[in-house]
């Protein structure tokens, strides 16, 4: 048993549909294992900030499945739109022109050189922005990955990937705050 399977067994009872969920959209669908995988690391990087195992045991087993290219265009996806999702979004929720008009003078060279290909890159960081809740990084990273001859049958794949590891990420969060209660009121008991 892997990592991941290891992890997928400490998801809460409560969050069992999380549970069988990881293991369906991570072996079925649409999209190529680089494309799943890309997009499983960027969005575990980007939503399990209090969990960290679940991005290492994605790590390795993407590793094994897609190679270290995806593993760095996941974290630099989530990188990347953990910056430019607040910046747009501000742009957009605030609806000025004052500040649409300024240029955004951000780098964001790896948009243009990934390591795996622009297509996979551009639908890792959809699905972060999908999570993040940034309007226009989403509609942005949709029409690019289109353009790249993608189809919207992977844009939806991809975005139930990203519900499903940021779903994942809480419910393991989640559980492993329950039992450390739980463990922290017998001790005191």
């Amino acid at each position: 048993m892997d990592a991941l399977e290891a992890l997928r067994g400490e998801i809460p009872e409560a969050a069992r549909d999380l549970k069988l969920n990881l293991q369906s959209v991570l072996e079925s669908g649409s999209l190529t294992p680089e494309q799943t995988f890309t997009i499983a690391i960027a969005v575990a990087a980007a939503a399990s900030a209090g969990e960290p195992r679940l991005l290492t045991a994605l790590a390795s087993r993407a590793r094994q499945v897609a190679g270290e290219a995806v593993v760095e265009d996941g974290l630099a996806a989530a990188s990347l739109m953990a910056m430019n999702n607040v910046y747009y979004r501000f742009r957009h929720q605030v609806g000025k022109a004052v500040y649409s008009d300024k240029p955004a003078r951000l780098r964001m060279q790896r948009l243009a050189k990934p390591a795996t290909s622009k297509a996979v890159f551009e639908l890792a960081c959809l699905a972060v922005s999908a999570i993040n809740g940034c309007e226009t990084c989403v509609k942005s990273h949709e029409a690019a990955v289109l353009a790249a001859g993608l189809s919207e049958e992977q844009v939806h794949d991809a975005v139930r990937v990203a519900a499903v590891v940021r779903g994942a990420a809480t419910a393991l969060v989640a559980g492993a705050a329950l039992t450390q209660g739980a463990a922290a009121e017998l001790a005191t008991a």
